[in-house]
């Protein structure tokens, strides 16, 4: 079977959702699981874009090494030497390079003719062989160029020194037979087209990205871009979990397969989600939490009898498994440490310590603490941002018929500590204006949202706030049995990372610019 090759954009195209920013720890995190999950391209972010995108894909460069990194360049000068400032340190460094070329781009955004594409595409390839021996080409909103003109385009590149070519369906338009037939033609018709990889990036605006990307692999293209859990611009891109679990499961009629542990692929989709604060739906396809769940009699009964009746991938080939251990509060260390060990987390004894002694505070609330629980707790704080505040404790007083009113204890990173309270609107309100009081923080609270970690009168509740100040947009998250417990330190976490965005200067909001 031939091999086609992963490019994933979750740091970069995925970062592009609205509300999503990742700092260069949580960047990191990602990368190192996606290097676990076998992507063969990681796409870490964009370096022109900001001094922080710089120092965060620089960080990746250096940290990883056995995926290509790769930094995004418009065709300009100045974003190529600030690609190469990024991705020097990386033991396998790619540049990709995009400019547009469909008729609305080049007469709207460009205003540039089809000879001006291709000179200027022609002249940034040219001179970014100084610095890279791998380089991927994209002419933007491809899927809505002429194809005479792309077979131009795509032959220019070549020529230039691009080793591979990508074919992006940037704004979701097509269907499975178009965008599979520009393949097809480049293959036919383009000279030199052996010599490189062709690549297929798309959107998902019209709900056909995965469908895209198959029909792209059924007529020859070897490399598949997206994103874990499929986020991105606008309705997002490829799901790259769908694609390789297709290419599996159908590997008869495909033909193809990808280098992904797939046994990783639940933990990178719910690393994803943690740190980028995007839930995902439950019936989404192989990482939905419906997935592998069975509520119809008829389909019970079949699954009792032989499972293959309703069900197509065993959920152990994605990396889920039924709890064998079950733990509560008479639990001891050994069995805790086991638990985290098959659950996927390698934690050294202090975190071991850190982690049981917050299971414990858990097992206190709970009778019996699940998998999710246990999850929810240690990816609460996978990633540490320095903490400026820490809330210590939350007193709040609710009557139906009276105002809500909370008063908070909060301590600083110099031991000191700051003490206030305030009534609100309701409870949750209260709280925040009582933290706002005492930290003297002005911010905008953009996005609150709420979901169960598990089932049950006392399951963990999670609460996900987006806080705004100025040009700066944050997330912070917080678990409790308590969801107003839970509110709180999510906006103090939130809080935490505004202030660290702001010390490392990267408040500017980022310039996302490319929508490839």
């Amino acid at each position: 079977m031939r091999k086609i090759y992963i490019f994933d954009t979750t740091l970069r195209d995925g970062e592009q959702s609205p509300g999503v920013n990742l700092n260069t720890k949580e960047k990191l995190e990602i990368a190192h699981q996606l290097e676990r999950l076998g992507v063969d391209r990681i796409e870490a972010g964009f370096p022109a874009a900001s001094p922080g995108d710089l120092a965060a894909v620089n960080a990746v460069a250096k940290a990883v090494k056995n995926s290509t990194i790769v930094g995004l360049s418009r065709a300009r000068i100045p974003d190529i030497d600030a690609a190469y400032e990024a991705l020097k340190d990386a033991q396998d460094p790619c540049l990709h390079l995009f400019l547009a070329s469909s008729p609305i781009h080049r007469k709207y955004k460009l205003r540039m003719e089809k000879e001006q594409v291709l000179e200027t595409a022609d002249a940034a390839i040219s001179y970014a062989k100084k610095y890279f021996s791998k380089i991927e080409f994209s002419p933007e909103d491809a899927g809505r160029t002429e194809l005479d003109f792309l077979c131009q385009v795509t032959e220019m590149a070549i020529r230039a020194g691009a080793t591979v070519v990508n074919i992006p369906d940037t704004v979701g338009y097509l269907t499975p037979y178009e965008y599979g037939n520009i393949f097809k033609t480049l293959k036919e018709n383009v000279s030199g087209i052996e010599k490189i990889q062709l690549s297929a990036h798309c959107h998902d605006d019209l709900g056909m990205a995965t469908a895209n990307a198959l029909a792209a692999v059924l007529n020859g293209a070897d490399q598949i871009e997206g994103t874990i859990n499929g986020i991105g611009e606008r309705a997002g891109n490829t799901a790259l979990e769908e694609v390789a679990m297709a290419l599996e499961t159908r590997a008869d009629f495909y033909q193809a397969k990808t280098s992904f542990v797939l046994s990783e692929i639940a933990r990178t989709s719910r690393l994803v989600s943690k740190l980028t604060g995007m839930a995902v739906p439950g019936n989404k396809a192989i990482v939905g939490a419906n997935a592998f769940a069975h509520e119809s009699g008829i389909h019970q009964d079949g699954m009792l009898k032989e499972k293959s009746t309703y069900e197509i991938i065993s959920p152990e080939t994605i990396g889920l498994k039924e709890s064998k251990l079950v733990l509560g509060k008479h639990s001891g260390r050994h069995a805790f440490r086991e638990k985290l060990i098959d659950l996927g987390y390698n934690l050294d004894k202090d975190q071991v310590n850190h982690a049981f002694s917050k299971f414990k505070e858990l097992a206190d609330k709970k009778k019996e603490v699940s998998d999710e629980d246990i999850r929810a707790m240690i990816e609460e704080k996978l990633v540490d941002t320095p903490e400026a505040y820490t809330l210590e404790t939350i007193y709040v007083a609710y009557g139906n018929k009276s105002t809500p009113s909370a008063k908070v204890r909060i301590v600083m990173l110099d031991g000191g500590v700051l003490e206030e309270e305030s009534e609100g609107n309701g409870s949750v309100d209260a709280i925040y204006m009582a933290i706002d009081k005492a930290t003297k923080e002005e911010v905008e609270l953009s996005d609150y949202s709420i979901k169960s970690v598990t089932h049950g009168k006392d399951a963990l509740g999670e609460v996900h706030v987006v806080l705004a100040q100025n040009d700066i947009a944050v997330t912070g998250r917080g678990v409790s049995t308590d969801i107003l417990e839970a509110s709180a330190r999510a906006y103090v976490d939130a809080l935490n990372r505004l202030i660290e965005k702001r010390k490392i200067g990267a408040g500017n909001r980022r310039d996302k610019i490319g929508l490839i």
